[in-house]
């Protein structure tokens, strides 16, 4: 990494960088998901069962997991794990009961009802990914907003572990967060077999969860057919800092988020030349301990930076642009910039409220939008789990009272069906 200064122009030459990294649509991928979810919504398990030996070499003893078998398998992680693992879902859960939303409804004078009725899906799928991206924190973030949404059932796909065995973090965390059913299935055919179901995988209303590529493509080709939670791309992180940040802290941040993805982004801001030196230094001399140092290294010199900005208003402006899926304020009052801060998906205040700290166990949500999507989207959330149906009652003095208002409007539209309908009510 080298340090920039705004001054040379940087700002907009970044972010176009920082846009290329995006997945892009990769022809050859999009075209083997298709035949993956064709295949699953003609034959079922059938198709599923042989996707699975195909991708993951052998078929697990059992597709659906019991209770007994997932608690036999959670068993098997240490006490200090299942004790982080419970005072992290607390949290969570805390967080996400205060989302919660109300169904309403107002009588007016004339008697007309209306109102909005919300309740949880009837059912939601997530997935979970195996092997070395095996993420227990995910079970939590995507379950327990689920269940306080209150969603009927909550079915989760994740890929066998070695030996065709359940992951035990994974299932210990199932069991926290109050998932319904486990199926071992992975890659596109589970995404397509919770589209479509199958003789043993039921449909789910909406699919939510992290996943590769080809989980990444099957969501966005099955959406229309299932809800989906988003199309998450690589993770980054910017850091806002002034001269009284620490450089241990900011580099140690940094590469936190690089060590996600080669892909991953990693930016510091601050108006002060000394911290950006610093952090240099503090990053060489960190990354020598570091087991993913490769990925870390990749990721920043490919898209991590280092700039120096005229004034925290340049910072700023710049952040709100770039809208990041995580955003640290080191700086004096870092409170301070919280209103001025319109694009990230979760801002992180303070020295002593590092990035991971939301990773894992503060409460909000780390499922975030990501590639500049924070101008539009918002973290998962108990919302993300209802459905909304507005209802509406009117007497036929109140009718008559707007008819001539809708016939209007209804004609100005050319629509003279809508028009007669209110016409003959009289």
């Amino acid at each position: 990494m080298r340090i920039w200064k705004e001054k040379e122009g940087f700002g907009p030459e970044l972010i176009a960088q920082l846009k290329k990294r995006s997945r892009k649509a990769d022809p050859q991928v999009d075209a083997a998901v298709a035949e993956i979810i064709a295949r699953v919504r003609g034959d079922g398990d059938k198709a599923v069962a042989a996707y699975t030996k195909k991708f993951d070499g052998a078929l697990p003893e059992k597709v659906e997991l019991s209770k007994d078998e997932m608690r036999e398998s959670a068993a098997e992680c240490g006490g200090d794990f299942l004790s982080a693992l419970r005072r992290a879902a607390e949290n969570i859960r805390d967080f996400h009961e205060r989302q919660k939303q109300q169904s309403w409804f107002e009588t007016r004078p004339d008697g007309v009802i209306m109102g909005q009725r919300i309740r949880g899906l009837s059912r939601v799928g997530i997935y979970v990914p195996g092997g070395t991206a095996a993420y227990p924190s995910s079970v939590l973030m995507n379950a327990i907003p689920a269940k306080i949404a209150g969603v009927g059932e909550i079915v989760m796909a994740t890929p066998p572990a070695r030996g065709g065995r359940p992951n035990p973090p994974i299932m210990a965390a199932a069991l926290e967060a109050g998932v319904d059913r486990v199926f071992q299935v992975g890659g596109a055919q589970a995404i397509a077999a919770l589209a479509f179901g199958t003789e043993t995988i039921p449909a789910v209303d909406k699919i939510v969860g992290p996943g590769n590529i080809f989980v990444a493509t099957a969501k966005k080709q099955l959406f229309g057919t299932v809800g989906i939670d988003m199309i998450a791309g690589p993770s980054e992180i910017l850091i806002l800092a002034d001269e009284t940040a620490d450089p241990r802290f900011l580099a140690a941040d940094l590469m936190s988020q690089a060590e996600h993805d080669a892909l991953a982004s990693a930016i510091l801001l601050t108006t002060s030349e000394a911290i950006a030196e610093e952090t240099l230094a503090e990053l060489t001399r960190q990354i020598r301990r570091l087991s993913r140092r490769k990925i870390i290294e990749k990721s920043l010199g490919d898209y991590g930076a280092v700039i120096v900005c005229r004034s925290m208003e340049e910072a700023v402006g710049f952040a709100n642009e770039l809208a990041p899926e995580h955003l640290e304020v080191c700086t004096k009052d870092p409170v301070a910039y919280l209103g001025r801060i319109d694009n990230a998906g979760s801002v992180f205040l303070g020295n002593y409220s590092p990035e991971p700290l939301g990773d894992y166990f503060a409460g909000p949500n780390h499922v975030l939008p990501t590639g500049g999507t924070a101008r539009f989207f918002s973290p998962l959330s108990v919302d993300s789990f209802i459905k909304k149906s507005s209802f509406l009652s009117y007497p036929k003095k109140a009718l008559a009272g707007a008819r001539k208002d809708i016939v209007a409007l209804a004609d100005a539209e050319g629509l003279t069906a809508h028009a007669n309908s209110v016409e003959v009510r009289g």
